[in-house]
């Protein structure tokens, strides 16, 4: 959905990953080999709730029949975003933290221009 030519929602939250990825693989493109990227509205998977918090993200490894993936939950993350310019940057950390978690790669290699200690 577009307001006044800006992307909005699900279009927005899109526009966003694909932001993040295009940034990560121009930085660590080996980051990506195997590995599937997406979103869900919101956890599919119960086993994630972890004392009543909702996570942002998720990582799970490769398997015989899958890909390793990387899945961010678009409205968590909208939730804790009061802006869209937040919403790029909470994208973009959930995105490589988790991206780190799977490879073992370091944020700084992932992502140069961002410093971990200024995230909460």
């Amino acid at each position: 959905m577009r307001v006044n030519g800006q992307a909005r929602g699900a279009e927005l939250f899109a526009e966003c990953l694909h932001a993040s990825v295009a940034k990560g693989l121009a930085n660590c493109p080996r980051a990506f080999d195997g590995i599937d990227i997406g979103y869900e509205e919101i956890p599919s998977n119960l086993n994630l709730l972890h004392a009543g918090e909702i996570p942002l993200a998720a990582a799970t490894s490769a398997t015989n029949e899958h890909n390793a993936a990387v899945v961010l939950f678009r409205r968590p993350l909208e939730r804790r975003a009061s802006t869209p310019i937040e919403l790029r940057e909470l994208v973009h950390r959930a995105l490589i933290e988790q991206l780190s978690a799977l490879t073992g790669i370091a944020l700084d290699e992932l992502d140069p221009d961002t410093n971990p200690e200024d995230w909460d």
